[in-house]
């Protein structure tokens, strides 16, 4: 919601997407947008959407889910239930938005919204982090066969953003506090921080970035 309420303050035309209806009655009261209800994890609803919602002429893949289960626990269901969402609806959906951008022979952008989780393991998050990183993975190739046509495709990997999810996950100092003293800037990331970075990629004043996986983290990978 802050990508596409920061977007569209930005004068973009938003077409938005979501599994819960009630969220997109919200951002439909807060912005003018079109809204297109879809759960991605059914792939034929991603494509039968993404295809509704053309012509895009910039992309941002930001559905994604989590479930916390240690490598020796998890549940195949839940790796491919996770991967539907996380790395196979972006793919989906960024191949029927792409076709059309290199049939229309405008150019483009595409941003896929990644984690830290691509970079680095965590514990319990077996399913996660290899989504995420093949979603870094499909980002490159993505950016080498399309850059030819004009379109331009990155990644954002953030890490912990405060969505009202992560403040309820995060609210207890006895387990935010040890993060944060890894994170040189000393706080985690406000979502508005990411809608910028995201809007910064499909501007035309990131014209030579492409192919990149852009952490967004206060520094926490370095220190």
């Amino acid at each position: 919601n802050a990508t596409a309420r920061f977007l569209a303050a930005k004068g973009a035309t938003v077409v938005a997407s979501s599994r819960s209806a009630d969220d997109l009655a919200a951002l439909a009261a807060d912005i003018d947008c079109e809204t297109l209800p879809c759960d991605v994890e059914d792939q034929a609803a991603a494509a039968e959407m993404a295809a509704a919602a053309l012509p895009i002429h910039a992309l941002v893949n930001n559905a994604g889910t989590t479930t916390q289960e240690s490598f020796l626990d998890s549940k195949l269901d839940s790796m491919q239930q996770i991967l539907a969402v996380n790395t196979l609806a972006p793919y989906t959906i960024a191949q029927i938005v792409a076709r059309d951008m290199v049939a229309r022979g405008e150019g483009g952008a595409i941003v896929n919204v990644s984690s830290i989780a691509a970079k680095i393991g965590f514990a319990d998050h077996t399913a996660y982090c290899a989504s995420k990183s093949a979603l870094d993975g499909i980002t490159r190739v993505m950016a080498i066969e399309l850059g030819p046509h004009g379109i331009r495709v990155n990644s954002v990997n953030p890490a912990i953003t405060l969505t009202p999810m992560a403040v309820k996950a995060w609210s207890d100092p006895a387990k935010s506090d040890p993060v944060k003293a890894r994170i040189p800037l000393g706080r985690f990331i406000e979502p508005e921080e990411i809608a910028a970075t995201i809007a910064y990629l499909l501007s035309d004043d990131s014209s030579m970035t492409t192919g990149q996986s852009l952490v967004i983290d206060g520094g926490m990978l370095i220190s």
